[in-house]
């Protein structure tokens, strides 16, 4: 069966104060869709709210039910099940303009891009509008953090307003299972030499009465530890590198002293800096040759995805050559949950 040519993917978690607005904002932009909602195990209204108001408003799509916690799981449950030519993610709180997704599209099919983000930080919108405390240094510390280790000028790694092209979400594994999952595509994109952008999108707060599930302390914490883990698995050379250069420098440090010894009194009286210099050196070659088994073995992966995407380039027509109809040309299979204006 065809792809969906434009596909709108919602992760939605106990959001039943924004949810309808959220789809009547894109339905009005982007009649044509298909409207994908991955009901997070909310334990509110949040999915028969969004079936209501697909078929109120005869609204093509689906709502699917993901029991696995976390963003990463609901956006997996969707890329999986539905396939399309364009995809947009969009976070279901009302804090991301749709007016905005006519010129992403634009964008990322002019460009022939992979990836474009909609950059919250760089207008100053989202200092501002956010009120959640330690959030924007947060979201800064992070931010500094990657393109540090990476040798990237990105602005906002972390957005969740984003368009995707089919290329990109069918070689795209999902291995994260929270709000990791901005990060990861990020770095997955960038180590893979994937087209990334990123545009200026306006942000606002949620609305009275609808809460972030975010935690500061708890999943900041995950998210530093994402991008050291995937630096690792991207560039262990460097990650072990670092490592075997300060053991060998430290090595070096307790090292001096039982030198100077035996070259003043041919014995040497600092034993224990000798034993510790002699572990940090071993330790540091260990990690030397870590490194290179493992960037060894990453380039043979590199090289076997750079095959992968030239035969899926062959399998799949130019985008260029793509046209939106106006209405959508399929409906999914039985299995789902699916409520459509067109059934």
């Amino acid at each position: 069966m065809k792809p969906f040519p434009l596909v709108l993917v919602l992760p939605a978690y106990n959001e039943e104060l924004t949810i309808e607005k959220t789809v009547l904002e894109f339905y009005k932009e982007i009649p044509n869709a298909y409207f994908v909602i991955v009901d997070n195990n909310s334990k509110d209204k949040t999915s028969e709210i969004s079936k209501n108001v697909l078929a109120e408003h005869s609204i093509s799509g689906e709502v699917l039910f993901e029991a696995r916690q976390g963003k990463a799981n609901a956006v997996r449950t969707a890329f999986t099940k539905v396939d399309a030519e364009i995809y947009i993610m969009c976070d279901a709180d009302t804090t991301y303009p749709a007016s905005k997704v006519h010129s992403m599209i634009q964008t990322l099919k002019e460009k022939d891009l992979d990836m474009l983000v909609g950059d919250r930080l760089s207008e100053g919108d989202y200092g501002r509008e956010n009120k959640r405390r330690f959030h924007s240094t947060g979201n800064k510390l992070v931010l500094t953090l990657i393109n540090f280790l990476f040798g990237t000028k990105l602005k906002d790694p972390m957005s969740g307003y984003r368009v995707f092209s089919r290329r990109f979400v069918k070689n795209y594994p999902i291995l994260s299972s929270g709000f990791e999952i901005e990060i990861e595509m990020t770095l997955h994109a960038l180590d893979k030499r994937f087209r990334l952008e990123e545009i200026s999108v306006p942000y606002k707060d949620r609305p009275a009465g609808s809460f972030s599930k975010l935690n500061t302390i708890r999943d900041g914490y995950k998210v530093v530890k994402n991008i050291l883990w995937i630096f690792k698995d991207y560039k262990p050379m460097h990650f072990f590198g670092f490592f075997s250069v300060v053991s060998g420098i430290l090595s070096l440090v307790a090292g001096t002293p039982p030198v100077i010894d035996y070259i003043e009194y041919r014995y040497v009286y600092h034993v224990p800096l000798a034993v510790l210099a002699t572990g940090l050196m071993l330790f540091s070659w260990i990690q030397i040759a870590i490194g290179l088994v493992l960037h060894t073995v990453s380039k043979i992966q590199r090289t076997n995805f750079e095959l992968r995407l030239i035969r899926f380039g062959m399998e799949m027509p130019s985008r260029n050559q793509m046209i939106i109809p106006t209405v959508p040309q399929r409906s999914s299979g039985s299995e789902k949950t699916i409520v459509s204006g067109n059934i």
